[in-house]
């Protein structure tokens, strides 16, 4: 479904969707089940950045695991840590 061989593993929405980054197509692949995904290029969206659709998703369906994206290396060890 994406060009990328390991997509970065972004979270799991609250309604129990899988979704990965692709950065060389600038997309996102939406998992529900085995049967049904959805390849979603943010050019034709609304949102413009990678933050744009997880906030999106945040609004639309919350997160149940994740985003896992931006901060830090410091930070993501300190919140391991603290956990």
């Amino acid at each position: 479904m994406l060009t990328q061989n390991r997509p970065l593993f972004l979270g799991i929405d609250g309604e129990g969707a899988a979704h990965y980054w692709d950065s060389y197509e600038f997309a996102v692949a939406v998992v529900v089940s085995d049967a049904q995904a959805e390849k979603v290029k943010l050019a034709e969206t609304p949102h413009e950045t990678l933050a744009g659709w997880c906030e999106y998703t945040q609004d639309e369906r919350g997160w149940a695991v994740g985003p896992h994206v931006g901060g830090s290396l410091i930070g993501d060890l300190a919140r391991g840590l603290n956990a």
